[in-house]
C-alpha cells in the first residue's frame, strides 16, 4: 500500500517516521520548547538531518486535561510554521482538528492534515473530501482531553477501536476521500488505560484487517512511564522499543519525538530482518 498526500507518495517498502513539532506551551513531554516560531523552525530542520520522512506540525496540546487554545490563536502558533516546513523537502503534516485552520494549511499546500477527532468537527470531512488529494489520519479517541479519561472503558479495546476506525474510514469514502489517501491511529493514550494500550500494542495485527496503513504513536506516553518507572524526561529507550515494537506488529508510521535514535533502531531492525544491509 501506499499514502497519497498533497505532494508526496508515500511508499511503505520500509517503516516511516514522522516528527513530532509541537509549537504549544503545555504538549505533555516538551511544551514550550518549540512554542517561539523560529525555535519550532529550527526544530523542524533538526528533524529532517536526523532523518524524519514525515513532520507533523500541532499548535494544540491533547494531553489528558488539556485545555483547548482558541483558533486564532492554534493558528497563528502554527502557520508560520508550516510555510517554513513545506520548503524543507519532506510531507508536511498539520495536527489539527479546526477545519478554518485546515482550510488554511491546505492552501498553503500542507500535504497532510492529523486530526486526533477523525474529522469529526462540521465542515472538517467535507473540506478534505472536496480537497481532492491530500492525505488524512483518522485517529480514535473518545470525549475530549479534558474529559477522555473518564471514557476509558471498553469490553474490548481492541475490537471496538478497530470497529470505530473501520466506520470512520467507510464514512470518508462515502464523503468522496478516496482510501488511497487514509491512514488510521489507534490513539494510544486516548481515553485508554495503561492495560488497553498494551493490548493494542500486543493484538495490533488485528487493526491491519481494516485494510489501510496503520499510523501509532507510543513516544514518551504514560504507559511507557508505568511500565519502566521512567519520568517523560526519561522515557528514550521505552520509546524507541514500542515503536520497534509497533513495526514488527505492522505499523506503517511511528509518530516519534526521539527521530535519530528512532531512524538508527528500525535500519538495525531491517539489516536483521533481511540479513543484510538495508538500503537507506
Amino acid at each position: 500500500m501506499h499514502w497519497q498526500t498533497t505532494r508526496h507518495r508515500i511508499a511503505f517498502e520500509r517503516p516511516r517516521v514522522m516528527g513530532i513539532v509541537n509549537v504549544t506551551p503545555d504538549s505533555f513531554s516538551d511544551g514550550g520548547r518549540h512554542v517561539d516560531t523560529a525555535a519550532a523552525i529550527a526544530h523542524c530542520e533538526a528533524l529532517v538531518r536526523e532523518g524524519a520522512d514525515i513532520l507533523d506540525i500541532g499548535g494544540e496540546s491533547t494531553r489528558p486535561g488539556a485545555q483547548p487554545p482558541a483558533a486564532d490563536e492554534e493558528a497563528a502558533r502554527v502557520l508560520p510554521v508550516l510555510r517554513a516546513a513545506l520548503t524543507l523537502g519532506v510531507p508536511v503534516s498539520v495536527d489539527t482538528s479546526q477545519p478554518a485552520l485546515m482550510r488554511q494549511a491546505l492552501d498553503l499546500g500542507v500535504d497532510i492534515v492529523n486530526d486526533v477527532r477523525s474529522l469529526a468537527r462540521p465542515g472538517a470531512l467535507q473540506l478534505l473530501a472536496a480537497h481532492g488529494s491530500a492525505g488524512v489520519c483518522l485517529m480514535h479517541m473518545r470525549g475530549e482531553p479534558d474529559s477522555m479519561d473518564a471514557q476509558a472503558q471498553y469490553g474490548d479495546v481492541v475490537a471496538e477501536v478497530a470497529d470505530f476506525l473501520r466506520r470512520r474510514l467507510q464514512d470518508a469514502v462515502a464523503a468522496g476521500v478516496a482510501a488511497g489517501r487514509i491512514v488510521v491511529d489507534p490513539g494510544i493514550g486516548f481515553a485508554k488505560t495503561a492495560a488497553h494500550n498494551l493490548a493494542l500494542l500486543q493484538r495490533q495485527r488485528e487493526l491491519l484487517d481494516i485494510g489501510r496503513p496503520l499510523l501509532v504513536g507510543w513516544s514518551r506516553k504514560g504507559t511507557l512511564g508505568q511500565v519502566t518507572g521512567r519520568p517523560v524526561g526519561e522515557r528514550l529507550a521505552a520509546s524507541v522499543a514500542a515503536a520497534l515494537a509497533a513495526v514488527a506488529r505492522g505499523a506503517a508510521i511511528v509518530r516519534v519525538h526521539d527521530v535519530a535514535a528512532t531512524v538508527d533502531a528500525l535500519k538495525v531492525w531491517r539489516a536483521a530482518e533481511q540479513g543484510r544491509l538495508a538500503p537507506t
